[in-house]
């Protein structure tokens, strides 16, 4: 602001100069100068507001739903993506023509990616609590538990959470033919692009678990990348991958679309707990896609 009020003094000491010429020529290229700085120092001003009504949203939103503490806001999205390699152990033969499968995303960032399987549980209360804490995750559908309220997923696709392939119906990958595998893959992929507009990059397997053909069927739809899990989110515990028992810099959570049926809460009970671990330990929760 300082800068646009010299520009504008400046500005009118050229007015007693007339109004021809070089001296109205330096006029307007000063009062487009100082018209600019005014802009750039608003919209400073501007971004800075709307950080700080963010975050005291979010202050009230965790409040509002029970969180006792404010979830941590992710950094931004990295300028450069992490380079994705297939986790030691989890190879099929080939593995470099077929795409990654990994656990974890590698980076030094302090965060973690929520993802959500299936599609059984469809609770309003979970996607306006989602919407308005503002945590990203990412879900992968079952068509044959989704496709009696494929408008419950449209409204989450609308808030932003990229819909991807968990397979037509949900069956033990390894136990079928390549071509049934691809049936169950890409039919998901056609369905999804059929209803909701946008064919799917990322495929995980029912259960975690697949072979050859399931990576080499899941290429031929256009699945780019294999996201598994090293954490599992219930509504009291969490079960983890590793010796230590505990999260690290980029790893992926799995969890599922449940209710009280299956569980002993719902899923703004789980989310409750799953962000109760992921703040005390420090941690963010960002966007999966931000980092692939």
């Amino acid at each position: 602001m300082a800068v646009a009020a010299l520009l504008v003094a400046a500005l009118g000491t050229a007015c007693g100069s007339g109004d021809s010429g070089p001296d109205k020529a330096a006029k307007e290229k000063a009062a487009k100068a100082a018209k600019a700085a005014e802009a750039g120092a608003a919209g400073a001003l501007s971004a800075a507001e709307k950080a700080k009504a963010a975050q005291q949203a979010r202050v009230v939103a965790a409040k509002k739903w029970g969180l006792r503490k404010t979830p941590l806001a992710a950094p931004p999205a990295p300028k450069e993506k992490p380079e994705i390699t297939t986790r030691d152990g989890f190879e099929v033969e080939d593995q470099e023509e077929y795409p990654h499968v990994f656990t974890t995303v590698p980076t030094e960032d302090k965060v973690v990616f929520l993802t959500i399987d299936d599609g059984s549980e469809k609770d309003p209360e979970f996607l306006k609590m989602m919407k308005e804490l503002k945590i990203p995750y990412t879900a992968f559908l079952s068509d044959y538990v989704v496709r009696d309220n494929y408008p419950y997923f449209k409204e989450m696709q609308a808030a932003g959470v990229t819909l991807n392939n968990h397979t037509l119906n949900h069956r033990y990958m390894p136990g079928l033919s390549y071509e049934q595998q691809r049936e169950e893959i890409c039919g998901q992929q056609d369905t999804i692009q059929k209803q909701f507009g946008k064919r799917p990059t990322l495929f995980r397997p029912p259960y975690g678990n697949y072979n050859q053909d399931t990576l080499r069927a899941a290429k031929s739809c256009g699945i780019k990348a294999v996201p598994l899990w090293n954490a599992e989110a219930f509504t009291n515990r969490m079960d983890y991958r590793e010796w230590d028992r505990d999260l690290h810099p980029g790893d992926i959570i799995l969890t599922h679309f449940r209710g009280k049926e299956d569980w002993k809460g719902t899923m703004p009970d789980m989310i409750r707990h799953v962000m109760k671990t992921v703040t005390d330990k420090g941690y963010a929760v960002a966007r999966l896609e931000d980092y692939l």
